[in-house]
């Protein structure tokens, strides 16, 4: 870079994980082939482009010079000065925000909050940081038909979530990456409002507080902004951020650029050799090696299986990844999120109903024996009840409620969904339930179960209950303390993240402490760092 676009030595740090992280990261591409400065400034300014104050034909001409100079080439996918198309139809275009529409209430509530806690914790690969300001900013700009196909995503529940690392361990076995080189990380904190218990000390693991983070696959992915090699790039099907591992040429610019700290370099050989990995495991339907773990001297992330997606593994996982099948609380809902029928979305739309009709899945008898049990059953409640074993009047009344608030959606569920079977399951308990005579929908019935207006007895004066939905939705709300706070982690920053988080957002003195389950406990360890301080092969470097 010339001498003229030094940053002053005084300078604040621009990135949102903070001053030591990228000291850490400056020290990092000092080891490397490649020019630091340029690497630093190119990732300070991405995140200016989605922020919304720098163009992106700014940003190309201000580094076009530089990037082709140092890499001879320059194949960042983000709009030049002389590209014929308009902004609003250019190539940049395309990766701009996903539009959402009129903000939910738990969005309002925790939106600005997310992005200070979480660079306060700094996912456990920097000690505790304190929190950089917020700067003002402009408001991202956003792209007509951004919305429109398939875009993987997940929606993750952090106040059912148990911390018991079944998904990092799941993640590592479906991708074989190196020890501590987690695409997946859980992590315990408390941050002065919230508190988490000691680890030896608890009643409940859902006592603890929790954030779960895979990469948060952007729609607008300042990493892709700074890659010169297209190595990093959004993929049109799914909208999966990924990297071309055959392309890569280990620069790490795209792990300076990246605000969330997801990016992993591989150091030395993989710890599984190329030999044990299948092809339909590596390569996406392009013919791209962009899953499992990394060549030596590439970067590597969390990918969101697009063997999966892609029907690599099998047309039956299709819409599903290894990390949302291995969660025992089921709180992590992977699928379509353009897609208001898909896992993700129901789950994000109404929590308490989605997380009842989960528990109801495994609670209730299962449709058979309901049927069978009341043949010649007398049609009232008491009798039904008497008939069939684990069946209660609690249940009963929940089953009701989730079909009283069933909605109808005009798009079918994407494939690999499993929240339409459970809640299928639970509706045939209500209609064999209905079969043996019993009227669920009188008044005299919901009366008992607690489900009419007159009879409604809520926790406050000031909740508005006007017909049978209302009560309905109040009893889910009651049954299972659904989380109330919806947040995207530094959603202020523009990127547009595809992963949204529903529970406690880490306020700004958030900080890591022990969980209930340690990464030794299943096997793994939480740092890569540590393993390759052990091997000696570590070059004193920081990986994350």
């Amino acid at each position: 870079m010339n001498s003229d676009d030094e940053p002053p030595a005084d300078e604040e740090p621009f990135h949102p994980l903070g001053g030591a992280w990228q000291d850490d990261l400056e020290e990092l591409l000092d080891e490397t082939e490649y020019d630091t400065e340029l690497g630093m400034e190119m990732g300070k300014d991405a995140m200016r482009v989605t922020k919304g104050e720098l163009s992106e034909e700014e940003f190309h001409e201000k580094y076009h010079d530089d990037v082709m100079a140092e890499f001879g080439e320059d194949e960042r996918p983000i709009a030049s000065p002389d590209d014929a198309e308009s902004e609003a139809e250019g190539i940049g275009s395309t990766l701009l925000g996903l539009a959402r529409g009129e903000e939910s209430r738990r969005e309002m509530l925790k939106k600005a909050g997310a992005g200070v806690g979480f660079a306060s914790l700094g996912w456990g690969a920097v000690d505790q940081q304190e929190p950089e300001p917020e700067p003002a900013v402009e408001e991202a700009g956003e792209v007509e038909g951004a919305d429109e196909g398939t875009q993987w995503g997940m929606t993750i529940d952090l106040e059912h979530c148990d911390g018991c690392l079944s998904c990092v361990t799941a993640c590592n076995q479906e991708h074989n990456w190196d020890e501590g080189a987690n695409w997946m990380y859980v992590l315990a904190f408390e941050d002065g409002n919230v508190e988490s218990p000691e680890p030896d000390d608890f009643e409940s693991v859902h006592d603890f507080n929790y954030l779960v983070r895979p990469c948060q696959h952007c729609t607008d992915a300042p990493c892709e902004k700074v890659c010169p090699t297209t190595a990093r790039h959004t993929r049109d099907e799914g909208g999966l951020v990924l990297t071309d591992y055959e392309v890569c040429i280990g620069c790490r610019y795209c792990q300076v650029a990246c605000p969330y700290g997801v990016n992993y370099f591989q150091w030395d050989d993989p710890d599984v050799d190329r030999s044990e990995l299948e092809p339909e495991g590596i390569y996406d339907e392009r013919g791209r090696p962009v899953s499992r773990r990394a060549p030596r001297g590439v970067m590597s992330k969390c990918v969101f299986d697009p063997a999966r997606q892609d029907g690599n593994a099998g047309e039956e996982l299709i819409g599903t990844t290894a990390c949302e099948q291995a969660c025992p609380p089921n709180v992590i809902q992977f699928g379509d999120k353009n897609n208001p029928a898909s896992d993700p979305q129901r789950y994000e739309n109404n929590p308490a109903r989605t997380r009842t009709v989960i528990n109801l899945f495994t609670a209730l008898p299962s449709p058979n024996s309901v049927e069978s049990s009341l043949e010649g059953v007398d049609p009232n409640l008491d009798a039904v009840i008497d008939a069939v074993d684990d069946l209660t009047e609690t249940l009963i009344a929940l089953a009701t409620a989730v079909k009283i608030t069933q909605t109808d959606y005009e798009q079918d569920a994407p494939p690999g969904d499993s929240l339409p079977e459970k809640e299928e399951t639970v509706l045939s308990v209500v209609s064999a339930i209905e079969g043996s005579g019993v009227d669920l929908e009188s008044e005299n019935v919901l009366s008992r179960l607690g489900l009419t207006v007159e009879g409604f007895e809520g926790p406050s004066q000031d909740i508005d209950i006007s017909d049978r939905e209302d009560v309905a939705q109040e009893r889910l709300e009651d049954y299972v303390d659904a989380p109330e706070e919806e947040f995207e982690l530094l959603a202020d920053i523009g990127t547009n993240p595809n992963v949204t988080y529903l529970g406690n957002a880490p306020g700004p003195e958030a900080h890591q402490v022990p969980g209930p389950t340690s990464y030794e406990d299943v096997g793994m360890v939480d740092r890569r760092q540590n393993v390759l301080d052990d091997e000696t092969v570590g070059l004193g470097l920081r990986d994350e």
